[in-house]
C-alpha cells in the first residue's frame, strides 16, 4: 500500500505540475480550455468551473488539457479562442510550458533536498585513482591495478569517481576502452562492465582508494573484548584489504565462529587485532558499527539553486546520452524503466524518507520534461517539430499527412512502452521464473 501511495503521489505532482503548465499558457493566450483532467479514462471525480470541467480518470498514468480546436479534425468555428486560430509563436509557448514546467519542478525539488545538506562520500569528486581491484572482476582482467589513474572511459573524460561511475554504469555488457595512467606513461585496456542490481548498471570492480571506519563499539561484544576502538581505520582481515562498508561487514559476516585478524590504523600507526565473530543465525558478528569516510555538505539556499541547477544540467546530459547509446547500441535497454519500476522505486523511496523520494521525483520530474521535448509526433516535442517544418515549408501539412506522423509516433511510442513494461515485469523475481527463455 505505501508503494502504491507513494507511486500515485509522485506520479501525481509531476502530471499535475506538467499539466498546469499548459493550461497557464492557454489561459494566458486567451485559449478555451475544455478539460483539465489527471489521468485517462473514465472520469472518477469532476467538477465544472466557467468553460473547464476539472476532473480525475481512472488510469493514473498520466494527464491532458484538452483545448478548444486543439485537432485539425475538429469542427473549427474559427473563433480567436481556439488553440488553432493562435500564431505558430503562441501555440509553441503553449507547447513548451509542459515540459518547461516540470525542468523547473527538478530544479526547485533538487534545491530544496540540497539545501537540507547531507554526508557524502569524501572520494566522490576526487580524481579516479583506483585504490583496490575486486578479485574476478572485469578490471582485473583487464589488468588495471591499483593506483592507475583512469582518464577516460570511451572517449568521454572522467575527472572524479562519480564521472567514472556514470561513464561505466551506462554500458553494461560492451567493449568498453579505458584510457588510464601508469607510472607516469598512458596506456589503454578494454573493459567490459557486468550488469548489476535489477537495472544492470554497468560495473567493472574498481574501488577507491578509501578503508571503513568504526564508528562505535557495543559494550560486552567481541569486538570490545579484542580492544577494537571507535575511531579505528580498517585496512584489512586476514590479509585481504578492506575498501567499503559492505565488504567489511561481509567478510565478518562469513567468519562466524572462526578466528580472524584485522589490521587496523589507530593514532597514525598500524596494529593487529585478533578476534573471534560470534556466531548468530547465519552471519558472525563482531558489535562494531561501521562507517565510510564522508565529509558534510551543507549549502545556503542561493548555493542550492546553483548546486541544482549545475546537477540538472550533468543528468541532463546523462539522459542524453544514454538516449543516444540506445540508437547506437552502446546502452542497454535493460535500463530503461516503465510505470512498474517507478512505482517500486517511489515505494523504497518512501521508505527510506522523503529526501529520497523528493530526489527520486526530481530525477523522474527532470526525464519527463526532456522526454516530452524529443521530436516524436504525439509528444509535445513532435507537435513542435511539426509546426517548425510547416514553418520552413510555409504552408500547413495536410490531415493526411499529419495523421501518418502522428501515428509514426504513436507507433514508436508504443514499442518503446511494451520494452519498459518488459523490463518491468523482468525485475520481479516470480513474473521471471514464468520466461523460460530468462531462465
Amino acid at each position: 500500500m505505501n508503494t502504491l501511495l507513494a507511486f500515485l503521489f509522485v506520479l501525481g505532482v509531476l502530471v499535475f505540475v506538467h499539466e498546469l503548465g499548459h493550461f497557464i499558457a492557454a489561459r494566458r493566450h486567451g485559449v478555451r480550455v475544455l478539460t483539465f483532467s489527471l489521468g485517462f479514462g473514465p472520469k472518477l471525480l469532476k467538477f465544472r468551473r466557467g468553460d473547464t470541467e476539472y476532473c480525475v480518470s481512472a488510469i493514473p498514468l498520466g494527464g491532458y488539457v484538452k483545448m478548444a480546436g486543439e485537432s485539425p479534425d475538429e469542427v473549427r468555428t474559427g473563433r480567436p479562442d481556439e488553440f488553432l486560430s493562435k500564431t505558430k509563436w503562441e501555440r509553441f509557448q503553449i507547447l513548451i510550458m509542459g515540459p518547461a514546467m516540470n525542468i523547473i519542478l527538478a530544479i526547485v525539488v533538487m534545491a530544496v533536498v540540497l539545501a537540507q545538506g547531507a554526508e557524502v562520500p569524501v572520494y566522490q569528486d576526487q580524481p579516479p585513482v583506483v585504490g583496490a581491484v575486486v578479485p574476478g572482476s572485469p578490471a582485473e582482467q583487464a589488468g588495471i591495478q591499483r593506483g592507475d589513474l583512469i582518464l577516460d572511459v570511451a572517449g568521454d573524460q572522467v575527472d572524479t569517481w562519480e564521472d567514472l561511475f556514470i561513464a561505466v554504469g551506462t554500458r553494461p555488457g560492451r567493449d568498453v576502452p579505458v584510457t588510464l595512467r601508469r607510472a607516469g606513461r598512458t596506456q589503454s585496456v578494454t573493459v567490459r562492465p557486468v550488469g548489476e542490481t535489477r537495472f544492470e548498471i554497468g560495473n567493472i570492480g574498481v574501488l577507491p582508494d578509501i578503508n571503513p571506519i568504526v564508528a562505535s563499539v557495543i559494550a560486552g561484544e567481541p569486538a570490545e573484548r579484542a580492544g577494537i576502538r571507535a575511531g579505528d581505520v580498517v585496512l584489512a582481515v586476514n590479509g585481504e584489504r578492506m575498501v567499503t562498508r559492505t565488504q567489511l561487514i561481509e567478510a565478518i559476516s562469513r567468519n562466524g565462529g572462526r578466528e580472524i585478524e584485522l589490521t587496523v590504523r589507530r593514532d597514525g600507526r598500524q596494529q593487529r587485532i585478533r578476534t573471534t565473530p560470534e556466531q548468530r543465525g547465519d552471519r558472525g558478528m563482531l558489535g562494531v558499527y561501521v562507517t565510510e569516510p564522508t565529509r558534510s555538505f551543507t549549502p545556503g539556499p542561493l548555493e542550492a539553486i546553483q548546486l541544482s541547477v549545475q546537477r540538472n544540467i550533468e543528468f541532463s546530459g546523462l539522459i542524453f546520452r544514454t538516449l543516444g547509446g540506445l540508437l547506437v547500441g552502446e546502452t542497454s535497454p535493460r535500463q530503461l524503466m516503465g510505470p512498474v519500476a517507478i512505482a517500486q522505486l517511489s515505494g523504497e523511496s518512501a521508505q527510506a524518507g522523503w529526501i529520497a523520494l523528493f530526489t527520486l521525483m526530481a530525477s523522474i520530474s527532470l526525464n519527463l520534461g526532456l522526454l516530452n521535448l524529443l521530436p516524436i509526433p504525439v509528444l509535445d516535442g513532435g507537435h513542435i517539430l511539426i509546426m517548425a517544418l510547416e514553418g520552413v515549408a510555409r504552408r500547413d501539412f495536410s490531415m493526411a499527412v499529419k495523421e501518418k506522423m502522428l501515428l509514426a509516433g504513436f507507433v514508436l511510442l508504443m514499442m518503446l512502452m511494451v520494452t519498459v513494461i518488459y523490463n518491468d515485469l523482468t525485475r520481479i523475481s516470480w513474473i521471471e521464473r514464468l520466461m523460460p527463455w530468462r531462465n
